[in-house]
């Protein structure tokens, strides 16, 4: 959980992470030994009986996910809604007479469905809600995802409420697939940990509005921290609805701490020819600014025991690159990295949409003429084999980073242009 971080930074509290079973819960509600508390899966309902009062939203929805101690009296509120809306707006997804699909029929379902209606706030609306579900789900929904087809044509809106894809189940299969929606506008994904999952990057290959769920997460966390700071005894602080108050001071508040929080979380992902300076300017970062520095060949090689000349010689590029492969999906899991690729790291699909779950791919692009080949490189051991990796890597080396770097410049101008673009 992000929690605790993001606490940090809204109020002077102590905020804990406590794992309960069942029951040790039953006994930390009773006892009711803290000030405020905020509830996750599975006790968003399971917390409704020890209430002594249930906001009107949270009661709608059927889940609680902020409670206050106000002198003994347990009240429960549902700031995960405004979460859902705050996001909306942040990213400026209009649901109003759009067709909205919401993946999974859960709680967090729940929610969101109510977050929907609250935007739509007009009964001539004309946009359907639908909630779609497995078969084999307990509880049922709209459609089934068999049946998605029936509909996909109609659908603007895609909210996945489901776990499908969130860490460490990173690279499930995806529930749907949104090519298939030809009228498609924006994708919500209320997963936030990695921070960019496959179902998002695929909406942004396909230029649609996306949302993750780390500014939800962001922005519930400062409704909660109002109503964590609320003093009852105070007249004037009493009678504010705090649950409305999604003013300007509060919007700047959530831009600024997802800011950090993303920041924080996402990897510095260094791509480029070999020679170019990625390892260079990873140790550089991770020596001036505290990243953890990762450098994807050292641990590609401690895992094959051998180097990595020796061992393609021995079994094969593709093999070497199956490897590689199972190395950058265990390095894009982590969080606060920067990370030194190999020089064609970047050749397989699925290596590059791990990188960018949880980081930006920076492309140093050094001219052919300031790379070197070196024995140790198989694959560039040569100028001619060099010059002709380069040919066929420079437009793929583009087309799959976030940003490009002139890696003509000397180091500190070309990690500032690295922090200038994060």
């Amino acid at each position: 959980s992000f929690s605790k971080e993001i606490h940090s930074m809204l109020a002077d509290y102590d905020y804990e992470l406590k794992e309960l079973d069942s029951e040790s819960f039953d006994n930390f509600m009773q006892k009711k030994d803290f000030k405020g508390i905020n509830v996750t899966i599975p006790y968003k309902q399971r917390v409704i009986p020890y209430l002594d009062y249930i906001d009107d939203t949270a009661k709608n929805i059927n889940a609680v996910n902020t409670i206050i101690n106000d002198n003994g009296k347990l009240k429960g509120y549902n700031t995960d809604i405004l979460g859902v809306l705050a996001t909306f707006q942040k990213y400026n997804i209009d649901v109003k007479n759009k067709n909205v699909l919401i993946l999974g029929t859960g709680a967090t379902s729940n929610t969101v469905y109510n977050a929907v209606r609250s935007a739509k706030n007009n009964s001539n609306d004309i946009g359907m809600i639908y909630k779609a579900y497995r078969p084999t789900s307990k509880i049922k929904g709209d459609i089934t995802y068999d049946d998605l087809q029936k509909i996909s044509d109609n659908i603007n809106v895609i909210i996945n409420t489901t776990s499908n894809g969130m860490y460490p189940h990173v690279d499930d299969e995806q529930v749907v697939k949104l090519k298939n929606f030809k009228n498609l506008e924006a994708v919500f994904d209320v997963v936030y940990n990695p921070l960019r999952t496959h179902l998002l990057l695929e909406a942004e290959k396909l230029n649609l509005k996306s949302a993750s769920g780390l500014y939800m997460l962001v922005a519930q966390a400062v409704f909660a921290s109002l109503l964590f700071t609320l003093d009852s005894s105070n007249e004037n602080d009493k009678n504010i609805d705090v649950l409305t108050r999604l003013d300007n001071h509060t919007k700047n508040l959530c831009d600024d701490v997802y800011k950090k929080i993303f920041s924080s979380k996402m990897n510095i992902v260094l791509s480029g020819m070999p020679t170019c300076g990625k390892t260079t300017i990873g140790k550089m970062i991770s020596e001036k600014y505290g990243y953890e520095f990762v450098d994807t060949d050292f641990l590609i090689e401690q895992k094959i025991n051998k180097k990595i000349a020796d061992y393609i010689k021995e079994c094969g590029e593709e093999k070497f690159r199956e490897v590689e492969t199972e190395v950058i999906k265990e390095v894009s899991a982590k969080n606060n990295q920067v990370i030194a690729t190999g020089g064609g790291a970047i050749l397989k699909d699925i290596n590059v949409t791990n990188l960018k779950s949880n980081g930006k791919i920076f492309f140093i692009n050094r001219s052919l003429s300031l790379l070197t080949p070196t024995s140790d490189r198989p694959l560039t051991s040569d100028l001619a084999s060099l010059t002709k990796k380069y040919n066929e890597r420079l437009p793929i080396y583009k087309s799959t980073s976030d940003v490009e770097i002139d890696g003509d410049a000397d180091f500190d101008t070309r990690i500032k242009n690295i922090f200038a673009n994060i």
